[in-house]
């Protein structure tokens, strides 16, 4: 099966609409190897039915779903970029939380968007539990999205290979993790029960208006996806929801420059992260 340009662009454009992912020309075969495969599971014959399918014969959105959980493939592990990830822990969070506790006001509120197989979050929740001596004092939130139904409902079975779990320090791995099976780790309950798992696509303001009061947004390796104007219309999103004096934190190879002005650019441990101004 070849899918044509015109084909290809049909497809793209739709995805475009409906997620704000961007597919360019070259990505065509990559594209057209997942029509292939949702052509085989639905018994269709041409590329034109199945485009016909995902956008007039699919009132309840199931096969854009099963789509995008197949054109949205990340890979991931634990504590990648882990000097990042020390930064966040050793200066941000302080930061962040000693100024909440001057106010009062013990809730912190974290958002990975863009959570894969759930090993960012749940790492994020393993730093607090290492880095707040207060944290039974806090009320923490560690909100975990992604508009792909199929890597969330592996995040929360959090059972991992030895390859997600690569860059974990030997003494976290023996207090927060467990043996699961054969040769597979899964994280402790305590870690478990403080992220909780929600699909939501970034270009849904309605579902983004939802989410509030956050300290922390993670959203590494995701912007990548979008096209410029899309990007903008995400991080105007995250500007909203983010609480004064709240960070974002981007992939190393990403860069707000572009994108925003609102933001203050601060550097903590070699490693740029973005802060909504206070006032």
């Amino acid at each position: 099966m070849n899918l044509s340009k015109h084909e290809y662009h049909r497809v793209r454009d739709f995805i475009y609409r409906k997620a704000g992912i961007f597919f360019e020309d070259r990505k065509l075969y990559f594209v057209q190897k997942r029509v292939e495969k949702r052509m085989e599971e639905l018994n269709l014959d041409t590329p034109d039915n199945y485009i016909r399918e995902l956008q007039f014969r699919d009132p309840h959105g199931e096969e854009l779903q099963a789509f995008l959980n197949i054109l949205t493939t990340n890979e991931t592990y634990f504590f990648r970029e882990f000097e990042q990830l020390a930064a966040f822990g050793e200066s941000c969070l302080t930061e962040v939380c000693d100024r909440k506790r001057k106010l009062g006001n013990t809730k912190l509120r974290i958002w990975s968007a863009g959570c894969s197989t759930g090993e960012e979050p749940y790492t994020l929740a393993i730093i607090l539990k290492e880095m707040l001596e207060d944290q039974k004092d806090w009320l923490i939130d560690i909100l975990a999205t992604d508009i792909n139904t199929r890597v969330l409902n592996f995040a929360k079975n959090a059972v991992y290979e030895p390859r997600a779990i690569k860059d974990v320090p030997q003494e976290y791995l023996e207090t927060w993790f467990q043996s699961f099976k054969t040769n597979k780790y899964t994280v402790k309950p305590e870690i478990k029960k403080m992220c909780s798992f929600q699909i939501v696509n970034l270009m849904d303001r309605s579902a983004l208006k939802q989410i509030t009061n956050v300290d922390f947004i993670f959203c590494r390796n995701v912007l990548i996806y979008f096209d410029s104007d899309s990007r903008k219309r995400v991080v105007s999103n995250f500007f909203d929801i983010l609480n004064p004096g709240g960070y974002i934190y981007l992939g190393h190879s990403e860069s707000m420059t572009r994108i925003s002005s609102a933001f203050k650019i601060r550097r903590k441990g070699g490693y740029i992260v973005y802060q909504k101004p206070e006032k």
